[in-house]
């Protein structure tokens, strides 16, 4: 009996020091839960284009499982990881630890990873959209260099980049500054794909300004020189005063063989309570390839939300939003767009819930 206790008592002396190490730095588990019912459809279009017919679906707004963790390292430095991955509560197809996942070091001046993560330029506009670039109103439905249609389609200034090294500098009386370097991976006899972004922000009580860059050089996202060069530059800010907060986002896109592309967006939020009225409006326009006799393009999307915040954690929105493209034009829905011929003009009603944990 008396070896069987000693036995237990090594043991105990043996693992208590682990248990203390995972206590002093320890692991967390966290999440989000938002999915939507929604209700869509697209008109309008040249002659003889086919309508998006009305249609019900249920629709994942960026849900997420994540796991993080630091480690004390002694003189002010810090070890610290993050794995995370998107999940779809509607459906069973994503690809795991697709979000954003890295490993560095931090200290008095900064943190600097090393893995895939958000570019600064889509981080800090990003914090401009009361709808938190999801939804059928996020930002990305004309922002982000969306509205061209072709060979500039897409969002490519709204991405979560691979291959990332990334600095954060921590906050100098407000000011902070954020910079990211997509490495070239993919370098060929004709291409050097690889990308640049940086933002410098101000933050004092109700006020958050700041302005951003980003560069594209032969496309990464293709590996080729399919546009020798991108590059965007944003200005923002937001401000609060008593119920009313109000922000503003103005974007420029530049690209090797196309004219520019301005976009612009505007949205004020009311508060009473538990209760917000949002309402945000986004521009693009302009961006055509050179020498085109096309029009330019040019599109409106005019969205309105009505948010009950149960508690910190969850809250419940409902919203409609809706798409005016011209002839030139192929903006969408911000959130789990859909596929339209261009000059089409999308529009949805949208109800969901979102829970973090």
């Amino acid at each position: 009996m008396n070896k069987k206790l000693i036995a237990l008592a090594v043991a105990g002396a043996c693992v208590a020091p682990a248990a203390m190490a995972q206590t002093a730095n320890p692991v967390t588990l966290y999440g989000r839960v938002h999915a939507t019912f929604e209700v869509v459809e697209a008109t309008g279009g040249a002659s003889g284009t086919a309508e998006l017919v009305r249609r019900n679906r249920v629709s994942d707004q960026a849900s997420l499982l994540g796991v993080r963790g630091t480690e004390d390292l002694g003189g002010g430095l810090k070890a610290f990881f993050q794995l995370e991955t998107a999940f779809k509560p509607d459906e069973n197809n994503t690809t795991f630890a697709a979000r954003n996942s890295g490993v560095g070091l931090q200290g008095g001046w900064g943190s600097l990873l090393l893995g895939r993560w958000d570019t600064p330029f889509k981080v800090v506009t990003g914090a401009i959209d009361p709808f938190g670039d999801v939804t059928l109103g996020g930002l990305s439905a004309a922002m982000q260099g969306r509205g061209l249609v072709g060979a500039t389609a897409g969002n490519q200034f709204d991405r979560r980049d691979q291959n990332v090294v990334q600095y954060w500098s921590p906050s100098w009386a407000g000011i902070a500054v954020r910079a990211s370097y997509s490495v070239n991976e993919g370098r060929t006899a004709t291409a050097n794909p690889q990308r640049w972004s940086g933002s410098i922000t101000y933050t004092a009580g109700p006020i958050y300004v700041g302005f951003s860059a980003d560069e594209m050089k032969d496309n990464p996202y293709t590996g080729t020189a399919l546009l020798k060069k991108q590059e965007g530059s944003a200005l923002f800010g937001n401000f609060t005063f008593g119920p009313v907060k109000v922000g503003a986002l103005y974007e420029e896109f530049k690209r090797t063989g196309y004219g520019k592309q301005k976009a612009m967006m505007g949205n004020v939020v009311f508060t009473a309570g538990n209760n917000q009225l949002i309402y945000q409006y986004q521009q693009s326009k302009d961006g055509q390839l050179s020498g085109s006799a096309l029009a330019q393009p040019k599109c409106d999307v005019h969205s309105l939300g009505y948010q009950y915040n149960f508690s910190r954690r969850t809250f419940f929105l409902g919203q409609y939003t809706k798409v005016e493209n011209n002839q030139e034009a192929g903006c969408g829905f911000g959130g789990n767009d859909i596929t339209i011929a261009k000059g089409q003009d999308p529009k949805g009603i949208s109800l969901g819930m979102r829970h973090i944990f």
